[in-house]
């Protein structure tokens, strides 16, 4: 009997479930986060669920790892300063697919350089700048972002900057060549710059999670699941920790390929910070042909074809003064709930929104707190910001005590960017106990902290919500809305070709909308999902029947729902991929571009077979690497050909060889 632990770190609660030869759930439980130190979470999560099922540690023959921590430090804006080293492009090209968005104001050095398009070094790689700016400035970020101009058709220029950025500062390198195989530098610069952001983040996460389990008694391998749903062992993720990004995603949805059958359905999971939405087809993910999207960003990261929003049980929830009804929106931030904090800090929470009850008028900071991150390395801030996060110290302080003037909000926002401060306000999760509908946390300090959010004016004069009830049932109808949306969107996206409109003006149309609702006039519009909804996530059984009857399509509501990425994290295969291009520089001359540079050859036969060959090697050696046994390859190739004063004449062609096996499981 093989029994396997899945735990998946998110952004409010850490899952762990115990199945016994993948057909049997014995347990599972959960516990709080705890964002200073995930080790303490993860120790918790698991102690629990062993306990739960009565199995001993040295029973566990695989632990696996998911984690939303990466698309959610993407989304919020958060993660370690780094800098780019951009090779052969020029200033303009940081405009393109929100590379100087995504800098958000970091140190980027252009140099001479790169690569055309052919492999062949179009200009010598400016080293004697890179040293001497690395010598000086290297120190002052926690990561590097390499992309170099046409670095797929030949990496020289990035292996030689990624290693004299380690031999010079020791820290860790993003390579964009290593993301993808594909060309579009700048999309390729983006995808290393947020990649390097994350790269102390899940490195730090998974070396804690070793150790604690360690403590615990697990000596079973820790794999952790990949953005793509596959799973790697934690030493093959920690040389690349890029990898993760999406990993608690792509899990969710293999766990919910796993609890239902589904062949065909939308998977749509709703976690504390984001809801991410894909499309189950014969029952597999997709893939995202386009590279993984996150928040505002495009990537060039292998993963999951999903769609992530800013929308979930902890989203912050934002007051709409215009019209006479007023209203409110959510996200895409996460703040902490209001009645979660009380937990933490009864006494002061209380007092507070006791005192701004007690107010005749409502004020811009109330039922909102704040409090400061222990143990985060908090270098680089600027005098403002330094001052900001000394003033809060420890504990937990009313915003209204600690922001003086309005020019301390930017700083604030700063310091929560970095990692460094968390806040508390008003969320669906706070509507939610208020409703009844939950009970994990402080009623009372919701019930308040709704009753102040309510005494806000409309444009009309008159309050939100009278009563904290009232106030309750908008916030979750908004939470309902803004989720139809986004699954209305997932699926215009999905059918694109069809409608040849952007989906999120497809699924905001009036005709749409009046579609939901069953219009009968001189028309008779009708519309909805014409495929089930799979629902994840703790809070999906609260929100997710009222999403149902919306859109008049069946919700499945699995019986693990709530656990569904901790099921997928240990439910999935270890799957490598490796691309390799073949171009064509003359006629009767194909080009097999290469890790370590382009080789000739005089029959496209034989380049086809080079690059098989090599690939197959590498991906074999990754796959046993990353923790696979009983390995099996499948190889496709992409030709591409035009014709030409009639006959057919070759352009490109990409091979692809994937690698998948069992994880290997400790000895019984």
């Amino acid at each position: 009997m093989a029994i396997a632990l899945g735990v998946d770190t998110g952004g409010t609660y850490t899952d762990a479930v115990l199945i016994r030869d993948e057909r049997e759930v014995l347990a599972s439980a959960k516990a709080l986060t705890t964002r200073h130190d995930l080790a303490e979470g993860i120790g918790n999560a698991v102690a629990a669920v062993l306990a739960e099922a009565d199995v001993a540690p040295g029973e566990i023959s695989l632990a696996s790892l998911s984690t939303t921590l990466a698309t959610n430090a993407l989304v919020e804006g958060q993660g370690g300063r780094v800098a780019l080293i951009l090779i052969g492009f020029a200033e303009r090209d940081l405009e393109k697919h929100g590379v100087l968005e995504a800098l958000a104001g970091d140190p980027v050095l252009i140099l001479e350089g790169g690569h055309n398009y052919a492999g062949d070094q179009a200009m010598p790689l400016d080293e004697a700048t890179l040293a001497g700016w690395l010598k000086e400035h290297g120190r002052e970020v926690s990561g590097y972002a390499v992309a170099a101009q046409f670095a797929t058709r030949n990496p020289a220029h990035e292996q030689r900057a990624a290693q004299m950025v380690r031999e010079i500062t020791g820290r860790p390198v993003s390579a964009s060549h290593h993301l993808s195989s594909k060309l579009n530098g700048p999309k390729r610069a983006l995808t290393a710059v947020l990649n390097a952001r994350l790269i102390g983040m899940i490195d730090r996460l998974i070396s804690r999670a070793e150790a604690r389990l360690g403590e615990l008694g697990i000596t079973a391998p820790l794999m952790v699941v990949r953005g793509d749903g596959a799973l790697i062992s934690s030493e093959f993720a920690r040389r690349r920790p890029i990898e993760t990004i999406l990993s608690g995603p792509a899990a969710s949805i293999v766990g919910a390929r796993w609890m239902t059958g589904a062949q065909d359905a939308l998977v749509s999971d709703i976690g504390g910070t984001t809801t991410d939405i894909a499309v189950l087809r014969d029952g597999r993910p997709a893939i995202d042909p386009e590279g993984a999207r996150v928040g505002p960003y495009r990537t060039m990261v292998e993963a999951v074809a999903m769609r992530t929003f800013g929308l979930g049980g902890d989203s912050e929830v934002h007051f709409i003064g215009e019209g006479l009804r007023g209203g409110v929106t959510l996200g895409p931030r996460r703040v902490l709930p209001v009645s979660l904090v009380a937990m933490d800090a009864p006494e002061v929470v209380h007092r507070a929104l006791d005192a701004q009850l007690r107010q005749s008028a409502p004020g811009e900071y109330d039922a909102r707190f704040v409090r400061a991150v222990p143990g985060i390395e908090a270098g680089g801030l600027e005098p403002r910001e330094a001052a900001l996060l000394e003033r809060i110290g420890e504990g937990v302080r009313p915003v209204g005590e600690v922001i003086r003037t309005r020019m301390e909000q930017k700083p604030l926002r700063r310091l929560v960017e970095r990692g460094l401060v968390q806040v508390a306000g008003v969320t669906p999760s706070d509507a939610s106990h208020v409703l009844g509908a939950v009970d994990a946390w402080d009623r009372a300090a919701a019930e308040k902290a709704l009753l102040l959010f309510g005494r806000r004016r409309t444009g009309s004069g008159n309050r939100l919500a009278p009563e904290a009830g009232d106030m309750a049932r908008i916030i979750v109808d908004q939470l309902t809305e803004q989720t139809v949306l986004a699954l209305l969107e997932s699926a215009f996206a999905e059918e694109a070709e069809v409608f040849g409109q952007p989906p999120e003006a497809l699924a905001r149309h009036v005709l749409m909308r009046r579609g939901l609702e069953g219009h009968r006039g001189i028309l008779r519009i009708e519309a909805g999902l014409n495929q089930p909804v799979i629902g994840l996530g703790a809070s999906a059984a609260s929100y997710y029947p009222a999403v149902g009857a919306r859109l008049g399509c069946q919700m499945e509501l699995p019986r693990h729902a709530g656990v569904a990425n901790a099921i997928g994290a240990v439910v999935g295969r270890v799957t490598i991929r490796q691309s390799g291009e073949i171009s064509a520089p003359a006629e009767g001359r194909f080009r097999v571009h290469l890790e370590e540079g382009p080789e000739d050859f005089g029959s496209l036969e034989q380049a086809l077979n080079r690059l098989e060959m090599h690939l197959s090697t590498l991906a074999r050696a990754e796959a046993e690497a990353a923790g696979a046994e009983g390995i099996h390859l499948d190889v496709t190739r992409d030709l591409k050909s035009a014709e030409a004063e009639g006959r057919e004449v070759f352009i490109q062609g990409m091979v692809t060889v994937e690698a998948s096996g069992r994880p290997r499981i400790a000895e019984g």
